[in-house]
């Protein structure tokens, strides 16, 4: 009777299976179906030959779902959020020059320009033969800032933190602008590319190179044009007053910074926290 009822069975209801076991009965399979996400939201359904699994005719997409469409699409969606559009910490700052500009770092961008604004009026001569010639540590503020924030950061730092000179001695400020700038920029390059002390000395020691070469050079052309000196007169101050000067006032820069840049970004660090 197990014959005859086979053969009475409608043929759309017969699904056998290609390999039998052995003792005479047909098994019935059907087979397995497993749908993967292809990247349009689509569930893409092909038989695999050999195990009667389904895999997304798409090779290079690893995103496979097991069960309903629902599930897929769900998934599918999910691979294709956007970063931008995924949750993140709107305060983030990220102690370098990296991350949106959030309310902190315009914040902590503010107070670098305004202590730089202060200390630059803490001005006092260096050298007895030159009592013009006056340090101010500015400097120090914006290597600070490149190395906290990063390059950018130095930047902004160098030219806002000079305006209040601005109107009272515009060439010496237009200077100034451009040694800080010279000497806190290219250290926070060198600085953001691996931040280790020796990598802070290495791009201190760049940026006073650079400075030093913007400070005599400006020197040579900016100082003829409001202290009635002819170039000449300015080169031959260059070896017993501008070389040593600056030598002293970058490496005061120098070792300040050195020693208080990482107590400040300790300290930036656990404020973010």
């Amino acid at each position: 009777m197990s014959i005859i009822n086979d053969a009475l069975m409608p043929a759309s209801n017969q699904t056998t299976d290609a390999h039998p076991t052995g003792d005479g009965d047909v098994r019935s399979a059907s087979p397995a179906v497993t749908g993967s996400a292809s990247t349009d939201g689509n569930t893409a359904i092909t038989p695999d030959a050999t195990t009667g699994a389904s895999t997304d005719d798409r090779a290079d997409d690893d995103t496979t779902v097991t069960g309903t469409p629902a599930a897929a699409i769900a998934s599918a969606s999910a691979a294709r959020t956007p970063r931008d559009h995924r949750p993140d910490d709107a305060h983030s700052t990220g102690v370098g020059d990296v991350g949106r500009w959030s309310t902190r770092r315009i914040a902590m961008y503010a107070l670098f320009v305004a202590l730089s604004m202060a200390v630059s009026f803490i001005e006092f001569p260096l050298m007895p033969a030159a009592p013009w010639l006056k340090y101010d540590p500015s400097g120090v503020v914006c290597l600070v800032a490149g190395f906290a924030f990063g390059p950018s950061a130095a930047a902004i730092v160098s030219v806002l933190g000079f305006l209040p000179h601005l109107f009272t001695n515009p060439w010496g400020t237009l200077m100034s602008v451009l040694v800080a700038l010279a000497l806190s920029v290219p250290a926070a390059l060198i600085y953001r590319r691996r931040r280790t002390r020796a990598s802070a000395l290495v791009g201190i020691l760049v940026g006073a190179l650079f400075a030093l070469v913007v400070a005599l050079g400006a020197n040579l052309v900016i100082t003829p044009m409001y202290a009635h000196m002819s170039m000449a007169d300015v080169a031959k101050l260059i070896v017993p007053v501008l070389l040593p000067f600056n030598l002293i006032k970058f490496a005061l820069n120098g070792v300040i910074t050195f020693l208080v840049y990482k107590p400040i970004s300790t300290l930036l660090n656990r404020g973010q926290q």
